[in-house]
C-alpha cells in the first residue's frame, strides 16, 4: 500500500486528486494538506510513501515545501499544477520534485490507458528516494572521432531528465556547430513551457521542432508531445516530420523513433545520448544508431536519477561510453570538434 498525501489549497482538487488515486487499489491517501506550512507539518510527520504537490498554495508555495521538506527526508514528490505554473513546475524539478502533472489531465475524462499510465509511474516514483547528485570520476576508451563529421545530436530523457538537461546545457559551449534534438517524455500539453524554461539555461535557441523544418546548429530542438517526432531525407534535405502511430515502450513520441530515423538519414555523422529516466525507451534507437555507425553515449548510474532508459541503453552492448552527466557536455565538444 502506497500511504500518499495531497497538498493543495482547493479542495475540489484535492477531492478529484484522493478519487483518481483510490480508484487504484495501490494507494491510500493518509493525510491531506490546505497549504505550504500544513504541508511541510504533515509530511515531517506522517512520513508518506508519496506526496502530490501543488505549486501555488498560500503561507508556502509547493517551491518552499519542496526545499524545506528534501533538507530533511528523501520522501518522492510528484508535482500536480495548473498549466499557467507549468514553466514553474519544471523548476521544482531542480529543487528535487521528480514529475509533475496538469490538473486539467484529472479534470477531465481520462481514458484506462492514460489512468494506467499514470498510475505505473507514480508506483515507479513510490520507490524512489531522491538523492544529492554524486559525478564520480568515470574511465572509459576514447572515442577517436578521426576526421568524421559531425552533423547532429540527438537527446533522450524522460523522469529525472529536466534536471539532468540543465545541468549539461549550462555546461555545453555557446554554439556546437550542430543541432540538438531532444524528446523528453512529457506530460501532455507541457511542452511550450518546457522549451521557456530549458531556454534560460542555455544560450543555444531553444524550440520545438515543427514538421518540415529543417534542423540548424545554433538551435536546439524539443520534440511536441503527442506524437511521434521523426527525421526524413529527401535529397539533400533533412527534415522533420511527426507521425500519429501506436506508442512505443509506452512513450509517444518515443526517442527510439526519433534515433532511428536520425540514424537512417545522418549515418554515421550522429551523436545519441540516453539520459536519466524509467523503462527502455531509447535502447533499440540506440542500437541502430551504433549500426549505422553513428556515437552512441548514455550516463551512468551514478549520477542518474534513475537508472532505467540509460542501463537499457547500456545493456545492448551498443553504447561506446558511458559518463557521469557533467562529463558528457565536454565530451561532446570534442567529438564534434
Amino acid at each position: 500500500m502506497i500511504k500518499t498525501l495531497i497538498a493543495d489549497d482547493s479542495a475540489l482538487a484535492r477531492e478529484i486528486i484522493r478519487d483518481f488515486l483510490e480508484e487504484d487499489e495501490s494507494f491510500r491517501v493518509i493525510a491531506e494538506a490546505v497549504d505550504g506550512e500544513d504541508a511541510i507539518q504533515k509530511i515531517l510527520t506522517l512520513n508518506p510513501d508519496l506526496v502530490t504537490l501543488d505549486i501555488e498554495m498560500p503561507k508556502k508555495t509547493g517551491l518552499e515545501v519542496i526545499e524545506r521538506v528534501l533538507k530533511e527526508t528523501n520522501i518522492p514528490i510528484v508535482v500536480i499544477s495548473s498549466h499557467g505554473s507549468a514553466k514553474i513546475a519544471y523548476e521544482a524539478t531542480l529543487k528535487g520534485a521528480l514529475e509533475f502533472y496538469p490538473k486539467s489531465i484529472f479534470s477531465s475524462v481520462m481514458d484506462n490507458e492514460k489512468k494506467r499510465e499514470i498510475y505505473d509511474t507514480l508506483k515507479r516514483i513510490s520507490t524512489i528516494k531522491t538523492r544529492k547528485e554524486n559525478f564520480p570520476s568515470f574511465n572509459n576508451t576514447v572515442i577517436e572521432s578521426g576526421k568524421r563529421k559531425i552533423n547532429a545530436i540527438l537527446i533522450a530523457s524522460s523522469t529525472g531528465g529536466p534536471k539532468a538537461l540543465a545541468v549539461l546545457f549550462n555546461l555545453l559551449p555557446e554554439n556546437l556547430g550542430v543541432p540538438i534534438i531532444i524528446v523528453q517524455h512529457n506530460t501532455s500539453g507541457f511542452d511550450e513551457s518546457f522549451v521557456l524554461w530549458l531556454d534560460t539555461y542555455t544560450s543555444l535557441n531553444v524550440k520545438l521542432a515543427n514538421e518540415g523544418e529543417s534542423p540548424l546548429s545554433g538551435n536546439v530542438y524539443i520534440a511536441h508531445t503527442d506524437k511521434h517526432l521523426e527525421l526524413k531525407r529527401e535529397g539533400e534535405k533533412i527534415f522533420f516530420h511527426y507521425s500519429d502511430g501506436e506508442p512505443e515502450n509506452n512513450q509517444k513520441p518515443a526517442a527510439d523513433v526519433l534515433f532511428r530515423t536520425g540514424a537512417d538519414c545522418y549515418g554515421d555523422s550522429l551523436i545519441s545520448v540516453v539520459l536519466t529516466g524509467m523503462g527502455h525507451d531509447g535502447a533499440n534507437g540506440t542500437m541502430h544508431v551504433r549500426q549505422k555507425g553513428g556515437i552512441t553515449l548514455a550516463q551512468d548510474e551514478e549520477s542518474s536519477l534513475i537508472y532505467g532508459m540509460p542501463k537499457a541503453a547500456r545493456d545492448t552492448g551498443c553504447v561506446a561510453m558511458v559518463l557521469p552527466l557533467d562529463k558528457i557536455p565536454a565530451e561532446l565538444q570534442r567529438l564534434v570538434q
